[in-house]
């Protein structure tokens, strides 16, 4: 079965801590299109996953969840 990556954790978890995308973007040091690629549920790497959770001090499944393939999700 192949699954995909669902970042609408994230999203979530910056709305909670009032922190604005481009403010973790700046602060992690990633690109404008890693950030795009984020926004899009596309595969970004391992380290800019590692430099989102260590800034915001939480865990890979704080920020994303893997999906089935077949799964549609819109973030809420």
């Amino acid at each position: 079965m192949d699954e995909k990556a669902d970042n609408c954790k994230l999203w979530k978890l910056l709305i909670d801590k009032n922190m604005k995308k481009g403010k973790l973007r700046e602060a992690i040091g990633a690109s404008k299109s890693t950030f795009a690629k984020l926004g899009k549920n596309e595969n970004v790497t391992l380290p800019v996953l590692l430099e989102i959770c260590e800034y915001l001090n939480c865990d890979f499944g704080d920020i994303m969840e893997a999906l089935p393939d077949k799964v549609n999700k819109e973030c809420e």
